[in-house]
């Protein structure tokens, strides 16, 4: 029996290819306020503290990436995916490694940036 699940990580490059032909979900897991500054267009906001009330929110006919600022809430979003019985990842290095591939933002204020 293993008491620690190893949870994948996925690469911002991937997770826009993956998005692109729309075989993921991306939860994002970081507060409101953080997720209007600017997230992953298509991504739902679903904030670490509320993931396990609310996932029976989310289908589970696809891989769930999750998604936070550096990696760290988002690899316990995704354990607690996996303990549910979906099949999660975690995109390697958050937003932060989202915006340093250069890849396009959608904030509350405008629509693509």
């Amino acid at each position: 029996m293993r008491l620690f699940t190893r949870t994948a990580r996925v690469d911002a490059g991937e997770v826009a290819e993956r998005l692109a032909d729309r075989s993921v979900i991306v939860i994002d897991v970081r507060q409101p306020a953080e997720w209007r500054r600017g997230h992953i267009r298509g991504s739902l906001n679903l904030p670490l503290t509320q993931l396990a009330s609310r996932l029976h929110r989310l289908p589970n006919d696809k891989p769930v990436v999750a998604v936070c600022a550096s990696g760290h809430r988002s690899a316990t979003a995704a354990r607690t995916l996996q303990r549910a019985g979906y099949q999660a990842e975690n995109l390697k290095g958050g937003m932060h490694a989202w915006t340093r591939a250069g890849l396009p933002l959608q904030s509350a204020r405008s629509k693509l940036r």
